[in-house]
């Protein structure tokens, strides 16, 4: 049967059907490109999959370095951040590809131009505003609650958070430190927290990994990053008809 032949079910909607239609012509296309990588490949992205969440999401406001953003990025993938919120409303620049080594492939990258934008996004999307930063109200890192889905804003890397964000967060949250020196690069911070608090998500009951579809989505997205003629490959996939078995 192709999908152009099928006849509309009158116990499901045309959206829904559509969508059904949609999904299945995705996961075709999804195994068809697979079919051009290798086993050990398409091992690897089953098992990083496995460990991504969007419990966690990291925000950075304007921060001049290239550098440290790309870094951060980084560090979102190996703690297996799948979003990172990049805010630049006087610094409108390129990810450093070079330091971030590949990571921006595999790391869902949201661009504001406003701060006030991110955080109407992310507190939408159910998302408690983390200021890291001292504060009077501040709480040390082993005492977060992981349960709440939380954004962490890491600030410029002279002046930090801005009034707008330190304003609207919803809690504050500081890395405990007993030498001279009384801050850290929002790199080396940001590698800091997310490895801690990942880590004690993981031993609680929380359903934090991606939903299944989540994870076909990013499957097939790497699959697109991965292969260079994915776009001739998917043309030609596309251009043939789709036979869907009931």
């Amino acid at each position: 049967m192709f999908l152009h032949d099928i006849n509309v079910d009158n116990k499901l909607s045309l959206q829904q059907q559509h969508s059904y239609f949609w999904t299945m012509t995705d996961l075709k296309l999804l195994e068809h490109l697979e079919s051009y990588l290798t086993e050990q490949r398409k091992e690897k992205f089953l098992r990083v999959l496995s460990q991504r969440t969007k419990h966690f999401t990291v925000a950075t406001e304007d921060v001049f370095q290239l550098h440290n953003t790309s870094a951060v990025i980084r560090s979102c993938d190996v703690f297996g951040i799948q979003e990172v919120n990049i805010i630049e409303e006087r610094n409108t620049k390129r990810i450093d590809r070079e330091i971030a080594m590949g990571a921006q492939k595999w790391v869902d990258l949201n661009r504001y131009h406003s701060v006030k934008e991110a955080i109407s996004d992310l507190k939408e999307k159910g998302y408690q505003i983390v200021a890291t930063t001292p504060h009077q109200n501040d709480q040390m890192l082993a005492d977060f609650d992981v349960t709440k889905k939380s954004c962490f804003f890491f600030g410029r890397e002279m002046q930090g958070l801005s009034p707008e964000v330190l304003d609207e967060a919803d809690c504050f949250l500081k890395i405990p430190m007993v030498g001279f020196t009384e801050s850290l690069n929002i790199s080396v911070s940001a590698a800091i927290i997310l490895q801690h608090v990942t880590t004690k998500l993981k031993s609680t009951e929380i359903d934090w990994r991606l939903s299944e579809t989540e994870q076909l989505k990013k499957r097939l997205d790497w699959c697109k990053k991965t292969i260079k003629s994915h776009r001739e490959i998917t043309e030609r996939f596309l251009s043939k008809p789709i036979i869907l078995y009931f």
